[in-house]
Formats: structure tokens, sequence, C-alpha cells
């Protein structure tokens, strides 16, 4: 690998600053499109998917094209990813033809295998732990609407999963005080809560959490590979609905973001996702503006 190879697995691979002048730049790519400007041009990226996706997809397809690239996807159904092939012996050859690797996994480790034996830089659409990107584009819709989200409120309710513990990174990176309510059979990772615990307050009810809160957050009660424990999830979860009772506690202002795709009347109700305080189309949109940049960052 060179050594000048830099990947995106997580948040932490960016700095503060870095972070901060992404969404930025996110912000300006999204109201200056020059279709002209193809800093991309004969680049190409590989997508590799283990598990389904429309926005992580579309947006690092669209974003390719709009700087003159192009996108590969692969499957490990029509590849010798599906086969036994080593993960280091794919790494090794897919980054000998491409110019960047998406993976979209169901291990973490695969992802961090594939950066250590890939010679361009390896980007994670999402795995069982992290979720990074998704982030770049909750917190560019966040400063859109509301601006710097420092020392603002936010509050994570449901399953302390790969977005709550993105969300863990992003309070290191942008210092914000990050509430987190999760059933206790679900609580997050407790060596990543550890390493932000100055800025986590945990509570029982999501009420209690809500409280004076600038955003509330949450995501389904299962992710893809846990549909087996939906009905177990189900009984576990039936208290930390996001509903109109809970953003009542949260400020007048406050906004509600959900990654997509929800469950109306499971994790949200109908009447907080449809209503006047959530923004998850303009977060969804902000996909594929937030991985422009970082394509720009990694690749230009």
């Amino acid at each position: 690998m060179r050594q000048s190879t830099r990947h995106f697995l997580s948040l932490l691979d960016l700095t503060s600053q870095e972070f901060k002048t992404l969404i930025n730049r996110a912000i300006s790519l999204k109201s200056n499109r020059d279709p002209d400007y193809q800093p991309l041009k004969g680049k190409v990226l590989a997508m590799i998917f283990e598990k389904s996706s429309t926005r992580t997809r579309i947006s690092f397809e669209t974003g390719m094209i709009h700087f003159g690239g192009s996108a590969l996807f692969l499957s490990p159904r029509d590849t010798q990813l599906g086969r036994g092939e080593p993960l280091e012996d794919s790494a090794r050859v897919i980054s000998s033809m491409v110019d960047c690797i998406l993976l979209r996994t169901h291990q973490h480790k695969t992802v961090t295998t594939f950066a250590n034996f890939s010679s361009v830089p390896v980007i994670n659409g999402l795995t069982e732990l992290l979720h990074p990107c998704q982030l770049l584009a909750d917190m560019q819709t966040y400063l859109e609407l509301r601006g710097n989200i420092e020392n603002k409120i936010v509050t994570w309710i449901g399953d302390g999963n790969n977005m709550c513990h993105s969300y863990i990174n992003a309070a290191k990176l942008l210092n914000y005080k990050l509430h987190i309510c999760c059933p206790k059979q679900f609580q997050p990772n407790a060596e990543i809560v550890k390493s932000a615990r100055h800025q986590i307050t945990f509570f029982d009810t999501p009420t209690a959490a809500a409280k004076n809160s600038d955003l509330v957050v949450t995501d389904v009660w299962a992710s893809m590979g846990q549909e087996e424990e939906q009905k177990q999830r189900e009984i576990a979860f039936a208290d930390f609905q996001v509903n109109t009772e809970v953003m009542k506690q949260a400020k007048p202002d406050a906004l509600f973001m959900h990654c997509l795709p929800a469950h109306r009347g499971e994790e949200v109700s109908a009447e907080v996702i449809d209503g006047p305080q959530s923004v998850v189309f303009q977060e969804a949109e902000n996909r594929l503006h937030a991985q422009k940049a970082l394509l720009e960052l990694l690749l230009k």
C-alpha cells in the first residue's frame, strides 16, 4: 500500500477542521453545480455491495458522473468475492484497476482488511459498526438549517447501532452534547462510548433524553441482517418511539432526522416523520452533495 493512500473508514479519519471544511464544501457544491467542473474525469470508483442500498449507491454513482468519472457496481454474486477469494487478493487486484473502492458490507473487518491491502482510497459505505457517510449528510443538513452544531444537544433514541456509533464519533469532532436513550440490552459499543464519554449522557426514557434538544435522531429497530430478531426487538423497543410527545420535550425549533428507510408506527410516528420538524428528505438528498465533497477530498 502506498503511504500516501488515504481511506475513509470512520469519521475519525478526519480532523475536526477537515470535517467542518468538508460539509461546508458539500453546501457549496449543492448550491453551485457547474457541469464543466469535472475534477474526476477518467477516474473509476468500484462499489462493492454485500447489502442492498438506495441512497449510498445513487449518491456515489451520481457524484462520480457529475464529476466526470464513472462507477462500477460489484455484487459478491457476480465476482470472485462471493466464491471465497481472499479479501487481501481482491483488494490488491481491484485497486490495481480503479481509483477508489467503496464497500457496503456486513463486517467492519472487511473494510479494514481491504484498506490494508488496497493501493487506492477505500470508503466505508456502511458496516455493522459504523456509517460515517451518513453523518456527513446529517451534519451538512444541520449546518444548512440551524448553523453551527457545537455545544448543541443531539438526542439519539433507539438502537445503539452503527448510526449511534457514528453520532458518538461526530460529537468528538464537532463538540456537541449527545443524549443517548437505548434499551439496556441494545446499548452502543462500550469502547466507542468510552472514547467520547465526557460528551455523552445516558437516559432511561425518550422524553427525558429529548428535553431541550436541538436535534432528535432515530433509526430502524432491526437493521439489515437482523430481520429474524424483529419480533423480539419490537417488544424491547416498544417504549422508544419518537412521537409528538417526545418532540414536545425538545426545543420548539428542534429538527428530526432519520437515515431512512423508516418504518412509520415503529421507531417514529407518522406525525413526526411527516411533520414540520422532519428534514429526512433534505438529509437524504444531501448524501449526494456530501459524497461529492468526500470524493473530491480523497481523489482530486
